[in-house]
């Protein structure tokens, strides 16, 4: 599966990753599931537009104790990192070899995990000083990753999440996500929030809201229109590479009950909430 190089076209005013419908993972199913009800439709609003690097081919993206920490990609660019908000700029920043490619994180017990894409590595780092303490070895691809507090919940491009024990790095149980069309491919960078996965589907504008139990998807959030709802306009021009620049990337601020959510090499950062 063509995850990180795959083309996809853009609009003049909006960082699109593509308008394909939300139908999981089959081009057959063209009837609905009946006992799977269609996900609701959620709406939003841009609270405020920060910065953003764009050199940072975002994989992950988390809001912990008031700092925004992100991990990058691309072999030879890939990075752990905490920013600044209002400027975008890292404020400490760990790089990883370059023949890896960097994806999703999360925080869990005072330590960072980080995934990377097909070196089947996943490094973990001390939260306070970045230093590399352990790694693990991951049979799948790595996508995306979040934890619920006691177990880490691992994305890998398919349709399924895996729950695994973050001392051994085995799975405890695979969760299959589905929609009224049946199996959803493609969840990429997560977030648990309030007790459900927030997941960026690759090559859509989609947000996904999964009850992490059943697997459903009980709603879906369409942010194809924010830069037009921010107010903001830019022109291809300020986008380092079109083809491959896709909406990723959620954090969840508890305090404030907003969302932090970007793309690759974007060159903002938006936080919305949710209505």
């Amino acid at each position: 599966m063509i995850k990180k190089y795959a083309w996809i076209g853009l609009s003049v005013l909006v960082f699109s990753c593509g308008n394909e419908t939300e139908k999981g993972a089959s081009d057959n199913e063209n009837t609905t599931n009946t006992s799977n009800p269609a996900p609701a439709a959620m709406g939003y609003t841009v609270v405020k537009v920060f910065p953003h690097d764009t050199s940072s081919y975002t994989q992950g993206l988390i809001w912990h104790n008031n700092a925004l920490y992100e991990g990058t990609g691309r072999e030879g660019f890939s990075r752990l990192a905490k920013l600044n908000l209002e400027s975008g700029k890292a404020e400490q920043q760990e790089l990883i070899a370059k023949n890896e490619f960097g994806e999703g994180i999360t925080i869990l017990n005072n330590k960072i995990y980080q995934l990377t894409w097909q070196n089947h590595k996943v490094h973990v780092y001390d939260l306070a000083t970045f230093k590399k303490i352990e790694e693990f070895t991951w049979d799948y691809e790595g996508w995306g990753i979040t934890t619920d507090g006691k177990s880490l919940i691992i994305s890998t491009g398919s349709s399924n999440l895996y729950f695994v024990d973050p001392a051994t790095f085995k799975i405890i149980k695979t969760v299959g996500v589905t929609n009224n069309y049946g199996p959803v491919e493609n969840l990429n960078e997560l977030e648990l929030v309030n007790g459900f996965v927030y997941a960026n589907k690759y090559l859509t504008n989609y947000i996904l809201k999964i009850n992490p139990e059943t697997g459903k998807v009980e709603a879906m959030l369409d942010l194809q229109d924010i830069f037009q709802k921010s107010g903001k306009t830019y022109d291809q021009g300020s986008i380092p590479d079109p083809d491959q620049d896709v909406l990723n990337g959620i954090a969840f601020n508890a305090a404030t009950n907003t969302f932090y959510v970007t793309g690759k090499q974007w060159p903002a950062l938006f936080e919305i909430k949710l209505n």
